[in-house]
């Protein structure tokens, strides 16, 4: 980010997750100013006390998926001295099911979560982030929004909308002074993630990386001084570009993967924390 980010206000949404502290705890040391958002006061104000310079941040307890409590938010970040200069969209739920385990709360739920809230938060503050000098939105999304991985077809769903629409509001954007990033990371070590989840990984010899690896790629993209996609891991990444071009080659590697994909998810809801 080209400004300098002593005098950078950061709104991180779903600030208390094991992505989000680590993203809190890395702008922090780097100088940053934190709004961070969440539903758990009690947990917020834990991090906050625990980041560099606790006076420099506060802490919004909100609901986004409460339309009352997202615009309440906003209009406490359009009342702030200097205002806002970037919103990270971390905030999300995991889900791992197969389809037909799957109703109708559940799918409102994660698109909602995953999708509709970032789509409206951002919307709410572009005029915010317009009047900063380098506004900047990052989106995190996931590489399952790439591939679609039998076991994630709600969760994939979810994250490659948030794809979609990072990259259609970068070229909105494009003629703006308002960057607009993407973030992918494969498989990350969290309490996000359900039992399930993580025997799957393991069962399937998957890769997982530390909370800290996607807050690092984060800030890069935050100090790079101009609109970025990232993807996380190897050999995720190959498997993004194999998938965009030969499709039918991911579709049998990941038939094969059926049967061990049904063990873990038979009977199995979607788990996730905001």
């Amino acid at each position: 980010m080209r400004k300098d980010a002593s005098t950078a206000t950061v709104l991180l949404t779903g600030a208390a997750g094991g992505i989000g502290s680590a993203i809190a705890r890395l702008l922090a040391a780097q100088g940053y100013s934190l709004l961070l958002q969440g539903r758990n006061q009690e947990r917020l104000e834990t991090l906050r006390l625990n980041l560099p310079h606790p006076e420099r941040h506060r802490t919004m307890v909100a609901d986004l998926t409460d339309k009352a409590q997202r615009q309440s938010l906003v209009e406490r970040c359009q009342a702030l001295a200097g205002g806002v200069d970037v919103l990270i969209n971390n905030a999300g739920v995991s889900q791992f099911a197969l389809l037909e385990h799957i109703d109708d709360a559940s799918l409102r739920e994660v698109l909602e979560t995953n999708l509709l809230v970032p789509i409206a938060l951002t919307r709410d503050l572009l005029p915010l982030l317009a009047q900063s000098r380098h506004g900047a939105v990052v989106n995190i999304g996931s590489a399952f929004g790439h591939i679609g991985h039998p076991g994630f077809c709600l969760y994939g769903a979810s994250k490659a909308g948030l794809h979609g629409f990072s990259e259609a509001l970068r070229r909105e954007q494009g003629d703006s002074g308002v960057q607009v990033h993407y973030l992918a990371p494969r498989a990350v070590d969290t309490t996000l993630n359900s039992d399930a989840v993580k025997n799957l990984n393991r069962a399937l010899g998957n890769h997982s990386d530390a909370p800290e690896t996607v807050a690092a790629q984060c800030l890069k993209l935050l100090q790079s001084g101009s609109s970025g996609r990232r993807f996380i891991g190897w050999p995720e990444r190959l498997f993004i570009k194999v998938n965009a071009l030969l499709p039918a080659v991911v579709d049998s590697a990941l038939i094969k993967k059926l049967p061990v994909v049904r063990e873990y998810a038979a009977g199995k809801k979607p788990q996730g924390e905001i």
